[in-house]
């Protein structure tokens, strides 16, 4: 579900803080968030995307969501750029 939108998108932005960026910029139209990443890192990421009505999709792991990315390492959070 939520991978197969990360491998479709035309352009992602990969990690917590390159995704809070984005965010702040107004670039996003969705975060996908995985379950197994530490909510000390993506909780703030989280709220600031409810906060300006961007949706969060919750995937179930970061190394899965890593892998939809095409990079090695895991991703706790992926922006989709609009």
């Amino acid at each position: 579900m939520s991978y197969e939108k990360v491998l479709q998108a035309n352009k992602v932005i990969i990690g917590t803080k390159q995704a809070a960026k984005a965010l702040k910029e107004g670039h996003v139209s969705e975060l996908v968030v995985a379950k197994d990443a530490d909510p000390n890192v993506t909780g703030k990421l989280i709220k600031h995307a409810h906060e300006i009505n961007v949706p969060v999709l919750h995937v179930d792991s970061m190394k899965k969501l890593g892998k939809a990315c095409r990079i090695e390492v895991g991703a706790a959070a992926v922006a989709i750029i609009r």
